[in-house]
């Protein structure tokens, strides 16, 4: 009896990259290439493969970052992040939001296969270099640590902001200036000690802010 197999979809903007990845996968025996896409919403249109797991690029238009997480996680992808971006808050956020495994772009094919083949097999893959990141990642997901309060207001900018919106879209979504959405940012910085956009995420997402009066993620 044939085993059944694996089904894997890639979500990866940059041509050469994608079409190697994707080759990859087609030359593997025990794998079923699902969609190959450049964006969260072009794969949710092509995908034929409830579950399939998504190897996935942090930095791709529209949807990216840990909202792109998020999004196939909802959507029922277990998502293997396989990205040029491996800063700590990067790796944090991503693992926040659901992600089952994570490389850098130097990993070679064979480790990305293995890290497909894990995931499959229900368990987690992270680059060596990056377990530290993912340990520590571990004991957050229980909530630990202190919640800052925030406004309504902020805690809907925040929310946004972790959904990957730009200052401009959330301006827009809460028919507000950008000024007055940048004011917000400094006030939710000051409070956080957080400055860049991926650590205020991370935290969005570890602290429950992230399904606060979140946007529709996901368009065409």
């Amino acid at each position: 009896m044939e085993t059944e197999r694996i089904r894997v979809g890639v979500v990866e903007d940059h041509p050469l990259y994608r079409a190697a990845v994707a080759g990859v996968f087609e030359d593997a025996p025990d794998i079923e290439v699902d969609a190959v896409a450049e964006s969260v919403a072009q794969f949710a249109a092509r995908s034929r493969c409830a579950g399939s797991i998504v190897v996935l690029d942090l930095g791709i238009p529209g949807v990216r970052g840990a909202a792109a997480v998020m999004e196939l996680v909802r959507r029922g992808h277990p998502v293997l992040v396989v990205s040029a971006q491996t800063e700590r808050s990067e790796v944090l956020g991503a693992m926040l939001a659901g992600a089952r495994g994570f490389l850098g772009k130097d990993a070679d094919a064979d480790e990305i296969l293995r890290a497909v083949r894990e995931i499959a097999a229900g368990r987690s893959h992270v680059a060596p270099k990056l377990a530290d990141v993912v340990l520590e990642a571990a004991p957050r997901r229980t909530g630990a640590g202190a919640r800052i309060d925030l406004s309504h207001r902020e805690a809907e900018v925040l929310a946004r902001l972790a959904a990957g919106e730009r200052d401009q879209d959330i301006a827009v979504g809460l028919r507000i200036s950008i000024r007055t959405v940048r004011s917000y940012l400094d006030r939710i910085r000051d409070k956080t000690g957080l400055r860049r956009r991926p650590a205020l995420t991370a935290y969005a997402i570890e602290h429950g802010f992230a399904t606060c009066s979140a946007p529709d993620r996901l368009s065409a």
